[in-house]
């Protein structure tokens, strides 16, 4: 801040309310909006930063570009169920048809729950490029740890390795296309929707919660 109490720094494009966000959460903020809107290949960056308020020459000053903002939007819908996911497996006392159950359930409302449909950017063929491998990555710890609580409940337990794999990947990819579901009917209440999914995948499972 200066001596006249104005905040000073790089400035801003054009004034816009102040949000209490830092500068690069408003800029994945304003790409979330515009990659869900607008589409990512017809978003350009001068928009993103337009969005955001600043400039951008700016904008380069928190981020490398359009792929770096991508990159951490698709990680931010994996990373806080992987956190709870470990959670859920070191919690070894509870029945493991629960911790499955709620791990779909919060898996739900993660994706569900934002402004905006980040979900539908992982089939964006510029996902397949060697700058999204950390998002392959955690993803791919996120399926080890559903298959794994999966194994751990009664009917996972009884189960061959394919069929496990099989039982996995079709849990994992109701839970991930929910976002298409939802799409259809976005007045459906997330946290009733969240459940009813859960029940759904624990069906799919062979299971049901304990």
């Amino acid at each position: 801040m200066s001596t006249t109490g104005r905040r000073v720094g790089r400035p801003r494009a054009q004034q816009r309310p102040d949000s209490g966000l830092s500068a690069r959460d408003e800029l994945l903020t304003a790409a979330a909006e515009l990659f869900t809107t607008r589409g990512y290949a017809a978003t350009t960056t001068r928009a993103v930063a337009e969005r955001a308020g600043m400039r951008q020459a700016t904008m380069y000053h928190y981020v490398a570009g359009k792929e770096d903002l991508l990159a951490e939007l698709l990680e931010s819908t994996v990373t806080p169920s992987l956190a709870l996911a470990g959670k859920l497996l070191a919690a070894e006392a509870r029945p493991a048809e629960d911790r499955l159950w709620e791990l779909c359930r919060s898996d739900v409302m993660l994706l569900c729950g934002g402004p905006y449909n980040l979900g539908a950017l992982y089939v964006l063929p510029e996902v397949r490029a060697e700058r999204f491998a950390g998002f392959h990555r955690v993803r791919g710890e996120l399926k080890d740890a559903y298959g794994t609580l999966l194994a751990a409940t009664r009917a996972g337990a009884a189960l061959d390795e394919g069929e496990l794999a099989l039982r996995t990947d079709l849990v994992f990819g109701l839970i991930e296309g929910v976002i298409l579901v939802r799409r259809s009917r976005p007045e459906r209440p997330v946290a009733a929707f969240a459940a009813a999914t859960a029940d759904a995948a624990l069906r799919v499972a062979g299971t049901v919660p304990g």
